[in-house]
């Protein structure tokens, strides 16, 4: 029988909650990463996901247009104006389907729906943070190959969103200032390896021995 290491001993711990977490939604699965990124909100994280236009979602464009053509028939019969809301947006679109997993009409599901932040593309400043993935909800490694999938932007795009060319443009202009950049990383990268390969240590190196390193 295992027995759990008592409260006593020391073990190392590991920071339970970092301060934000930017999620790249790039080619990641609708509802896999949603029940991931509810799961953290309620235990208390912060999260950001970005580029929520390029999440997909399994099946055809054409079926997935004829399940949102019903999902917007549901509505309140005498006055529509009620709700329910259908969001055009893929931002909002993830939104509510977290929204949906986080209990939100307690005051624990509020505060964890608060915690979170979604947007189309990468907008500053969040467009120069370390961008994080969630295998365990990434198409290419939860999908079949031959299986057919639907980009979030085009379903938006099909049903009324506004914004597609908008983003486009703002995307390929930030995506030139990351390359160029990426460029100037790798050149200082360079610089800096190539320099500590033509020092001369020998003087240092000496002394290091003398004390034993």
């Amino acid at each position: 029988v295992k027995h759990l290491p008592s409260a006593t001993k020391t073990t190392p711990r590991r920071k339970m909650l970092e301060n934000t977490i930017v999620i790249d939604g790039r080619d990641h699965l609708l509802g896999r990463l949603a029940s991931i990124v509810a799961k953290e909100l309620l235990a208390g994280q912060k999260i950001v996901v970005v580029r929520c236009d390029e999440m997909c979602i399994s099946g055809s464009l054409v079926r997935n247009r004829v399940k949102y053509a019903q999902f917007r028939k549901k509505r309140m019969n005498t006055n529509p104006r009620r709700g329910p809301f259908h969001f055009k947006s893929p931002a909002r679109m993830f939104w509510r389907t977290v929204r949906g997993m986080v209990h939100q009409k307690t005051q624990r599901g509020q505060e964890a729906l608060a915690r979170l932040s979604t947007f189309e593309g990468i907008p500053a400043p969040y467009d120069t943070q370390k961008r994080k993935v969630v295998p365990a909800a990434l198409r290419v490694l939860r999908l079949k190959p031959h299986r057919n999938y639907t980009i979030l932007g085009e379903l938006a795009d099909s049903v009324g969103w506004k914004h597609k060319e908008l983003l486009e443009r703002l995307e390929s202009k930030r995506k030139v200032e990351a390359e160029a950049f990426f460029q100037k990383k790798k050149a200082r990268a360079d610089l800096r390896k190539k320099a500590e390969a033509e020092a001369d240590l020998s003087a240092v190196s000496a002394v290091l021995e003398a004390a034993g390193y």
